[in-house]
Order: structure tokens, then sequence, then C-alpha cells
């Protein structure tokens, strides 16, 4: 057996043979410190590919994130590049109707939603356009707008679905826009919102508007929603229009707000005794104030009905300046009607026309436009603001032709209930709380010529209309 004091001894002999080798690795080479650098580098490489790959993939999550927004404009979600949008808006219009005459009944005092209207809308791919609103007020649904827009080029615009038909200036304002209760009396004589393919666009930099349309075909002022959304006769209405805002891009200023243009329809149509394809005109109060014969002879052929040609035109203007705008427009309607009585068949072409001239003043220096404006300031009892007060006053009136009242009973519209011609002044002030809230009250007269018994005249209407109007 070994001595254990042996072993220590010879594991301290083979100790110390060691140390000259350990020492000599305590002092590495050039070579092995090269090679050092050189694996460290390589980590520094991978860590930096690392980095990279984070780096793109972080990069490439945020360029597909959604991007949402929130302004007085609306409620929206974008893509990030900026290609896809939906949009949420809306109009709430709370309106309040008092006449201070003898003629209309007691029960037209009221108040009454006049707008409730959600509207989704947004453009995909960048290049097409949708909206799609209904409307809940007046105790009914409705669809107001369905309808999709490709924006091929400036000049060259695809729409299709429902929508208004662009003939009406006052008409293409938006309900928020409009500076009276109601609109005048030119917009009674021209297409509302009707289903249809129409193309348009943009000429010469911007400075011309156009658009030709082929619709289903509406009553004057009215909807296709009146009834039900479908055609209801065979043949389709033509629609133009040309806008032209030839000093927009003007050194003077002066000259930049002008706009003016005109358009029309045509169709020829035939309607009968029971789909008349013929409209009631109403005042701005909303009662009817002419309408034409309908079944008095207690037979179907007593109705006065569309018989031929319908052909409308519209000159219209715009002009804005600072605080001060203006805005114009003439409309009138040719007609072709029939009606079938005991004395035989009459036929006749009818001439109804209208015109307005409205003038309006931001009291607190707001620049006028056509479409859109802010206030300055917004209602804030807190900082001692008030918004935006303009004024505004208009002038307008509707003439029947005299050959819708000739005939005795055979005539074409009864004048012991129908007025040949409703002439009107409004004076008003609108107070924007904000960018979204105003509220507006007109004082209407109206005075007629005809439309009572014994060929009187109808009593004047004295309307006093209020609103209360949210758009966002």
């Amino acid at each position: 057996m070994t001595d254990p004091s042996q072993r220590w001894r010879a594991a301290a002999v083979a100790a110390a043979s060691l140390l000259p080798l350990s020492a000599a690795r305590a002092e590495p080479s050039i070579a092995e410190l090269l090679q050092r650098l050189e694996e460290q580098e390589q980590k520094i490489l991978v860590l930096e590919r690392k980095l990279e790959i984070k780096e793109e993939a972080d990069k490439s999550v945020a360029s597909s994130a959604a991007v949402a927004k929130a302004s007085p404009r609306g409620f929206s979600i974008q893509s990030a590049d900026g290609q896809n949008q939906v949009k949420l808006r809306g109009v709430l219009h709370y309106d309040g109707r008092y006449f201070a005459d003898d003629v209309t009944p007691e029960t037209a005092d009221t108040f009454l939603l006049r707008r409730v209207r959600p509207t989704i809308e947004g453009t995909l791919g960048g290049i097409y356009d949708f909206r799609f609103t209904p409307d809940f007020a007046g105790g009914r649904t409705i669809i107001l707008d369905a309808f999709a827009t490709a924006r091929f080029k400036p000049w060259a615009n695809v729409t299709v679905g429902k929508f208004k038909v662009p003939v009406g200036l006052e008409r293409l304002q938006s309900a928020n826009d409009i500076r009276f209760v109601e609109r005048a009396f030119p917009t009674s004589l021209v297409p509302n919102r009707d289903l249809g393919v129409s193309v348009g666009g943009d000429l010469f930099g911007g400075g011309l508007n156009y658009s030709v349309g082929y619709y289903n075909g509406v009553t004057d002022g009215g909807s296709s929603d009146a009834i039900g959304d479908v055609d209801t006769d065979t043949e389709k209405d033509w629609s133009a229009r040309l806008f032209t805002t030839p000093f927009a891009d003007s050194d003077s200023f002066a000259l930049r707000g002008l706009g003016f243009g005109i358009a029309g329809t045509y169709v020829d149509v035939s309607g009968d005794p029971t789909n008349s394809l013929l409209s009631t005109y109403r005042t701005p109060g909303q009662q009817v104030f002419f309408r034409y014969r309908g079944n008095t002879t207690g037979l179907p052929a007593g109705a006065t009905y569309a018989d031929g040609e319908r052909l409308r035109f519209t000159p219209q203007f715009y002009y804005s300046y600072g605080q001060f705008g203006l805005l114009g427009e003439y409309a009138e309607v040719q007609q072709d009607v029939t009606r079938r009585t005991a004395s035989g068949v009459r036929s006749d072409s009818l001439d109804n026309s209208a015109w307005q001239l409205a003038a309006h003043w931001f009291l607190t220096g707001e620049e006028q436009a056509f479409r859109g404006f802010k206030p300055n300031t917004k209602f804030s009892l807190e900082d001692g603001t008030w918004g935006a007060f303009e004024l505004v006053g208009r002038y307008h009136e509707l003439s029947v032709d005299d050959a819708a009242f000739v005939g005795g009973v055979d005539s074409f519209a009864d004048p012991a209930v129908s007025a040949r011609k409703a002439t009107a002044w409004a004076l008003g002030v609108n107070w924007y709380l904000n960018e979204n809230l105003k509220w507006v009250l007109n004082y209407e007269r109206t005075s007629f010529q005809g439309g009572a018994a014994g060929g009187a005249d109808r009593e004047d209407e004295e309307a006093f209309l209020t609103r209360v109007a949210l758009g966002f």
C-alpha cells in the first residue's frame, strides 16, 4: 500500500511541473487574440441582424394597423396608407312650426323630427367611394342615399345607385349647409333623389364641372322613395349639368367666390289617371297650395296626368366675398298633360317656373362658402365666447301656367283650391354655437294669386319656422 505522504509529495511535484504551462497560457498569443476578436465580431453581426429583423417586423405591424380618428366632421377608421376608410356621420334636425295667419290649420303648429340620418361612407382602394344613409324622420324609414362612385380620373367619375340628381343648385347643398329651414320654390320643380347612373367630373384643372346622368325619373321636387324606389313608367330621364368657377385661382379675391352654370332634365313620359306622374307644390310652411285635378268626376278618367315631353332647365349661380354671400337660381318645367272628361280629351303643354335670390351675411366676420363653414369661436360661458351669427334674407316665387286653369270644370287644376302664383319673402338669423350645432329662426310670409273660392286670392301664410340642427 502506498504511503499517503508519498501521494501528497507526488501531487505537489505534478502541480509544480504544470506551473510553467499555466504561466505560458496566461499570456495569449496574437493569433488567439485575433481569433477571439473575430468570434466577437460574428456575435455582433448576429445581434445586429436580429435587431434588423425585429425592426422590420415592427414596421410591418405598424403599416398594417388601422388608424382611428375623431373630428367635428365625423368618426373614421382608415388603413395606415389611407387607401381604405370607413366614416360615421350623422344629421339630426328638430323643427318647430308656428303659423300666425288665419288660413293654416291649427294642427300645422307642431314640433317634428325633420331629419334623422345616420350615414356610413368611405373609400375602398383609394378610388371607390360609397355612402349609405337611411332616414328615420316622420315616423317612417327610407333609404335616402345608397350609392358608389368610382373616381377613375378627375374628369371621369362614375356613380351608380340612389343619390341626388345634380340639377338644382340649392338642392345640391347638404341639409346642414342650407341657410333657411326650408329650401326655396325652385327646388320644388327640380328632381331630388333618384336611382340611376351618372358620369361626371372636373375639367380644366377644376374650373369646369360636368355631369350626365340616366335615371328612372321622378316628379317635380320628388324622390324615388315616394314610390317605393321602383320605376313606375317605361321611360327614363336624362340629366345634364355644367357649372364653372372661372376665377377660383384669380389674384382678385372679389372674383374667387363666383360660380355659375346651367342644368336640366328631359324625358318623354306617359302617365295615366291612376298614376299621374305629377306633383303638388308646397309653401315654405309645407302646406299644399297647388295640385292638379284628381278623380273629381268620380271616374278614373277625371284625373290630370303627364302625357308627353317633360323638359326642365335651371340657370344658377352663387357668389361669396368675405362675410357676404348670394345664391340665385331660376327653374322651369315644361310638361305635356292630358285630362279625359265628360266633354272629351284635353291636352296641353304647361310651363311652370320659379326663381329665388337669397343673401347671407356673417355678423361675426366668418368667411362665406357654398359648402361648409366654421365659426371663428364656439359658444362657451366659461370663455365668454358666443359662436357665429348670420343674418339671412330671400325672395322667391313660383308661377303656374295660366293654361292649367282654363276650361272651367274641365281645367287641369281647380282655381278654387289651387293658386296660380305664390310669392314669398323671408328673414332669419342663424346662430352657430360650434361647428356641429346651430339654431335657425325664420319668419316667412307667402302671398298668393288665386286659390280661393270665386277666383279670390288665398290668404297670406305667415310662418315662424325654427330648427335645432346637429351635424357631424
